[in-house]
């Protein structure tokens, strides 16, 4: 389950935040398994996409994380949670989107396909209101 600024998000959903404010994101990871799953890491990715195939994930002018945009997991135990609290922070309007994936924690090799459930995150950062 992906929550951006407290609201359950889906791959239909935008989620509108306002540029100067900090926009709390949660990742929980549920175990669906029989066997306990892990060492792991959970890593949140911010990009453009520029609707002609190309993402633009160069965007450190644009967004900061508040903490870090990687988390490392030991172990989550068969039908048990893991959650993950981070926040993000827009310093320009327009939409971005939030990549959220699994690779194995030592080494740069993705895990399956069937490991990457979640969808990207649409966010649309506005002007602060007045």
């Amino acid at each position: 389950d992906i929550l951006v600024d407290g609201k359950v998000c889906d791959c239909d959903a935008v989620v509108t935040c306002q540029v100067g404010d900090p926009v709390p994101l949660q990742v929980k990871l549920t175990n669906w398994s029989r066997d306990s799953v892990g060492p792991f890491a959970l890593t949140m990715m911010p990009y453009q996409d520029y609707q002609n195939g190309v993402h633009n994930y160069d965007l450190q002018d644009a967004i900061t994380f508040v903490g870090s945009n990687t988390f490392h997991i030991d172990t989550v135990k068969p039908t048990k949670d893991s959650v993950y609290f981070g926040a993000l922070l827009f310093l320009y309007t327009g939409d971005f989107y939030l990549n959220i994936k699994f690779h194995e924690d030592n080494s740069s090799r993705e895990l399956p396909l069937s490991w990457l459930c979640f969808p990207s995150v649409h966010i649309h950062a506005t002007e602060p209101v007045a």
